[in-house]
């Protein structure tokens, strides 16, 4: 199971890395003619989105520094070395296959 999990996290951490910044590119909170309304929507899309991208990273980056052999105290602040979780991966993948899903049904 676990050779499963270490698979799968970083595969649906790239989908979701992936598409995060895609939609990043795309919203623009700042733009001017916006709404008060439109503007804290895009606000908070874009803030989704920001930490969707950061946890991504953080399951793409986490094998590769743990296969370095990089201690754990040099990379606390920004990830955890470890192993992942059923319910760690679960979530990942679950927002993986709805990206999938989308790009699927646009076509």
């Amino acid at each position: 199971m676990n050779v499963i999990l270490e698979f799968l996290h970083p595969l649906a951490g790239l989908i979701v890395l992936a598409e995060a910044l895609n939609k990043l590119e795309r919203v623009d909170p700042i733009a001017p003619g916006m709404s008060r309304r439109q503007r804290i929507v895009d606000g908070l899309k874009a803030l989704a989105w920001l930490f969707l991208a950061l946890g991504a990273g953080g399951a793409v980056a986490a094998p590769v520094l743990l296969a370095l052999g990089v201690p754990d105290q040099a990379a606390s602040l920004l990830t955890r070395l470890e192993r992942p979780t059923l319910d760690q991966t679960a979530v990942l993948v679950g927002f993986a296959t709805l990206i999938v899903r989308t790009r699927v049904k646009e076509g």
